[in-house]
């Protein structure tokens, strides 16, 4: 398999599974910054720690590198344009959205599914991107179902019919 047939198999690939889309926020110097990002997970319960992944080439990259505090929003079913929104680069996204100052002073998106905040313990390259990991510092969910990203097209998470 040639090297660019093997990217279109990845690609394919990571269409065919489903993630809540989330939206990763610092402030610098008082100004907000924020990207649309769907590799976002747990690590562990004990201590609390997550983590973001993000594409060096991102023009918020080197914000996050210039803060040790971010928030995560995972964006509800009715928020489709916040994440077309947060998709683009060189637009001030957040004159764009509603969105209120967490805890640490990070920006949360308003009307989220849920929102997190956390202290970043480690950054570890990984190729054209950075793992960001985190000290969970505060997590609240608001029982809003989740907006869902598959195949390229957002669904609404409050309509998944479960398999019981």
């Amino acid at each position: 398999m040639t090297d660019a047939a093997l990217i279109d198999s990845i690609k394919y690939f990571h269409r065919a599974f489903p993630t809540g889309v989330t939206i990763v926020t610092t402030t610098v110097d008082s100004q907000p910054y924020g990207l649309a990002v769907n590799a976002f997970a747990s690590v562990s319960l004990d201590p609390p720690l997550v983590m973001v992944c993000v594409k060096s080439t991102s023009s918020t990259y080197q914000r996050l590198f210039a803060e040790d505090h971010f928030g995560v929003s995972i964006l509800s079913n009715e928020q489709a344009r916040v994440a077309q929104v947060f998709a683009q680069s060189g637009v001030d996204k957040f004159s764009q959205i509603a969105w209120s100052c967490g805890n640490s002073g990070v920006p949360l998106i308003d009307d989220a599914s849920a929102q997190m905040e956390f202290t970043v313990r480690s950054r570890m390259p990984a190729g054209t991107h950075t793992i960001f990991v985190g000290d969970v510092t505060r997590a609240c969910a608001f029982g809003r179902p989740p907006l869902v990203y598959a195949a390229g097209k957002f669904y609404d998470g409050g309509k998944l019919v479960p398999l019981d």
